[in-house]
């Protein structure tokens, strides 16, 4: 009689139910595991051995065989090793083939039965509720599995702890969820002295997730500025943790089983590579693009990346996933993110710096900045300038308001929008497309000619028209009116053309 038992198997964050299958048969002795393991998957036979005789329970002269199915589904990780000894108990008859069979599980076994924490409980919980099945994962991954309330979830510490439940002899109690992870944010934006300008341009794209590009001289506070955008966003909403802690779990970045309700901020170096960016790797790993996923991906030095690495970035910014295409696997991740971006004017930093001379004014500027492609750059909803601050102004007290005060107007705003789109699709402003935009987004008779002249006078794209459309909307709502009027209009175009070579 075939034993059954049941696990996953991970493409992005979609965990796939895989149906672990076990039967012994006379013949020579062995222990063979088919349907396409890896190497981590096959080492599971000495794991799996090993921790049975640490309980004392010994394998049969038989020929044990061991099935994955779906067969040409990859299985990949050392999570296989629990489901595995499950379905081999229940083989054996040391636990009762029904209840193994009510199982999903994972988790890493030690040579004395322990169980080693691995990545992924979330999403395998939330397969296990869909499926109607219990999850049973190592203790270290209870707190982050048991945060989907639909699924039943028990975490013991050892393989003798499991068996003992499943025996009767020694229930197990339902994990707890871990804690909700406050994280307090230090940084004022009223410490930045100056920089006016920058500071409203970051709360209108914090206020409709917009894309932001920074352009300044070294020490002029672009980083500072960046710093400082987590203050004012507003944090997640249980769905959006959800999807978000989903990625991290795949990551291995949840400490603790705990659900971090502020907004990620990633901000990899500019030496990072293709692969860390976007994604790959072994077993395609989710990038930086997906870990920033309902949050900010900060990208200083933008221009120093690789060219293939910005590149890359302008399909993820239009549709909000990225595929990750392998020659084993093709694998999805969502990455709905907002970019900021942080440029120096040129190679050495000081072409627009009035008080510093740049040896190789204009082509220093041009051959810097032309490393950021047009269709990349069109990208971007809002471009300022970031001067450098005078030393004499770095002495003056706090000015402006604080991020507490921003945040509040930017709470306000989101409020508004989630308002304004619910039981739709769209969640911001930088969502709209197509008749949505035109319904909310389209402005008054004056607003319209001005960006109409606009875009005749200094060729907008469609793409771009449709851009300073959606940050009017969002300027409108930090105003709080209703429609879109001419001087949401005129400052959004403002912020469209700051960088460009025509103005």
């Amino acid at each position: 009689m075939v034993a059954r038992a049941y696990t996953v198997a991970f493409e992005g964050v979609e965990a796939r139910l895989v149906e672990v299958q076990c039967t012994t048969a006379p013949g020579l002795p062995a222990f063979s595991i088919v349907g396409l393991p890896d190497k981590a998957v096959s080492e599971a036979r000495d794991r799996i051995r090993a921790s049975l005789s640490a309980l004392s329970i010994a394998l049969p002269s038989k020929k044990i065989t061991v099935n994955l199915s779906p067969a040409d589904l990859p299985k990949e990780g050392s999570h296989f090793d629990l489901p595995i000894a499950f379905a081999l108990l229940a083989a054996l008859d040391v636990v009762p083939q029904d209840v193994a069979a009510e199982t999903v599980a994972l988790g890493e076994l030690s040579l004395d039965g322990s169980l080693v924490p691995v990545l992924g409980a979330l999403p395998a919980a939330m397969t296990a509720a869909v499926e109607n099945k219990a999850l049973f994962c190592p203790q270290a991954c209870g707190a982050e599995a048991a945060w989907v309330d639909a699924a039943a979830v028990y975490a013991p510490r050892t393989l003798g702890e499991a068996l003992r439940h499943f025996t009767g002899h020694a229930p197990l109690a339902p994990a707890e969820a871990g804690e909700v992870i406050a994280t307090p944010t230090a940084r004022d934006f009223a410490d930045v002295k100056g920089q006016e300008k920058a500071k409203r341009a970051l709360e209108i794209a914090a206020a409709g997730r917009h894309h932001v590009l920074m352009v300044g001289t070294p020490g002029s506070g672009k980083s500072m500025l960046a710093a400082r955008l987590p203050g004012i966003l507003p944090p997640l909403t249980p769905a959006e943790a959800l999807e978000t802690s989903m990625i991290h779990s795949l990551a291995g970045l949840l400490s603790d089983g705990g659900i971090n309700r502020a907004r990620p901020f990633r901000e990899p170096h500019h030496t990072a590579s293709m692969a860390a960016i976007v994604g790959g790797g072994r077993g395609a790993r989710p990038g930086e693009i997906s870990l920033a996923h309902n949050g900010v991906l900060f990208m200083d030095e933008f221009p120093e990346f690789s060219r293939a690495v910005l590149e890359t970035l302008r399909q993820p910014i239009e549709s909000g996933d990225v595929v990750v295409a392998r020659a084993n696997a093709h694998v999805r991740y969502p990455c709905r993110f907002m970019l900021v971006a942080a440029a120096n004017p040129c190679k050495c930093g000081y072409l627009t710096d009035p008080n510093r001379a740049c040896a190789k004014v204009p082509v220093c500027g041009e051959d810097y900045m032309q490393r950021i492609s047009g269709p990349l750059m069109d990208r971007f909803d809002l471009r300022i300038e970031v001067p450098p601050v005078a030393l004499q102004d770095l002495d003056l007290p706090p000015s402006g308001d604080t991020t507490a005060t921003i945040a509040t107007r930017v709470a306000a705003c989101r409020a508004v929008q989630s308002a304004r789109y619910a039981g739709a699709a769209i969640r911001v402003n930088a969502d709209l497309e197509g008749g949505a935009l035109e319904e909310v987004a389209t402005p008054d008779a004056d607003g319209k000619a001005l960006l109409l002249k606009v875009a005749d006078r200094f060729g907008l794209s469609a793409r771009g028209y449709h851009r300073v459309l959606r940050v009017a909307r969002t300027i409108a709502d930090l105003d709080g009116a209703e429609h879109v009027r001419k001087p949401h209009v005129a400052e959004a175009v403002g912020y469209r053309l700051a960088l460009s070579k025509e103005v």
